[in-house]
């Protein structure tokens, strides 16, 4: 029963992921109609994205230590129910602070609520082909660009744009409440917390031990560098190729292509990283991720930016999921969702920097170019980080590093 289970808990991470990442990052799609209906600055309008990535590395590593306690189930349910709720609110903002709270702060607190638990969650049910589980999860979250953001362009083209966010978030009511109900602990956990012992290496390093690890600092960093690579050039693409003169829905579809891309990318990693060792193969991706990104600069026609985006797409989506199985190969069980949620916290810092950062160079300099030239340099950076990574020493270390090497 179990065993066939941990399938249910992938479909349902990633449907969660899915719809979650999805209403967040409707955003974009409504950032240019609502500037051109209210007035706001597009500098303003991006903040509340910024705010919402703070909101996230605030919250990630809490939700993460509740799902650790509580178990996973009750945090997706909260995260989905303010999710919605917070997305609602936000379509009838009077003013743009207003926007900014309601959007930035609990939206982004409740889409935290999903990644680390979901995350730490499918790692905990599988023991063989944890790199694929991871990536399926993520290719979930990946399916976002390519159901949600054409759902929000559709949506914002034939209504305005706060009748648009008000039914992105019945949908996302709709379909995340239900599906957050099928989630539980993964087996060895839940043995666990009924008085059994979970039997892996490392059991006896506390939470306080593994926080203030080289291993944690080094993924956390190298994480933050990632993120901030590619959070600019995902929230702005869009809003760039209008500015070359491509019709809004066109530039949405290039969004979908890197999601498309993104797909693929998250499966080959996954099996990349069971076969290779997932460090290799994310060292790997950093440095191509870097030099996607800067290839944005040299595009302003509709072909070219497929290509890029597919390229980009394929290969940051790839790399993210392969830092839960890094956590997973040297971590205990019983701490995944406070680990995996302290590495979300960098990457949602990360994350963070983009949208304003490329607002800002927009404001100012009337273009983009500088801030893809930004991402490339922020790209090299990840890639170096993570290569001064090494795995504990001991069994589950040695295995992870035989692995790598």
């Amino acid at each position: 029963m179990s065993h066939s289970y941990r399938w249910v808990i992938v479909a349902a991470g990633g449907l969660l992921g899915c719809v979650a990442i999805g209403a967040m990052f409707s955003l974009p799609v409504f950032l240019r109609p609502m500037s051109q209906d209210t007035g706001w600055s597009v500098t303003g309008i991006s903040l509340a994205m910024t705010i919402g990535f703070l909101a996230m590395a605030c919250a990630s590593m809490a939700w993460g230590g509740l799902s650790d306690r509580f178990g996973p189930r009750p945090v997706v349910l909260t995260g989905s129910v303010v999710l919605a709720a917070s997305l609602a609110l936000a379509s009838r903002a009077g003013s743009l602070p207003a926007f900014q709270f309601l959007f930035g702060i609990p939206v982004g607190a409740a889409a935290a609520a999903i990644f680390a638990p979901m995350m730490a969650c499918v790692t905990g049910w599988f023991d063989t082909q944890r790199g694929l589980a991871v990536s399926l999860v993520s290719a979930g979250m990946g399916m976002a660009p390519m159901t949600m953001s054409p759902l929000a362009a559709w949506l914002v083209t034939h209504h305005d744009w706060r009748t648009a966010m008000l039914v992105i978030a019945a949908v996302a009511a709709l379909l995340m409440i239900p599906t957050a109900l099928l989630v539980r602990r993964p087996p060895a956990l839940a043995a666990a917390a009924a008085g059994g012992a979970v039997q892996e290496s490392r059991s006896g390093m506390t939470v306080r031990q593994a926080v203030r690890s080289p291993q944690f600092i080094t993924l956390m960093l190298a994480n933050f560098f990632c993120c901030a690579t590619h959070s600019g050039p995902i929230f702005h693409t869009v809003s760039y190729a209008v500015t070359c003169g491509i019709p809004m829905l066109a530039a949405v579809s290039i969004y979908s292509v890197e999601g498309l891309a993104g797909l693929g990318g998250r499966i080959a990693f996954g099996l990349l990283g069971d076969r290779f060792g997932a460090q290799r193969v994310l060292v790997l991706g950093l440095l191509g991720q870097a030099f996607g990104v800067l290839a944005y600069v040299f595009v302003s026609t509709l072909g070219p930016f497929y290509a890029v985006a597919a390229v980009v797409g394929f290969i940051y989506a790839g790399s993210m999921p392969l830092y839960a199985v890094i956590v997973r190969e040297n971590f205990p069980l019983r701490m995944m969702g406070t680990i995996i949620g302290g590495v979300a916290t960098a990457g949602s810092l990360g994350m963070s920097t983009g949208p304003l950062v490329g607002g800002l160079i927009y404001d100012h300099f009337n273009g983009y170019t500088l801030m893809y030239v930004f991402s490339w340099g922020v790209g090299l950076a990840a890639m170096l980080v993570l290569t001064t990574f090494r795995p504990f020493p001991g069994p589950q270390g040695s295995q992870a590093h035989a692995a790598a090497a």
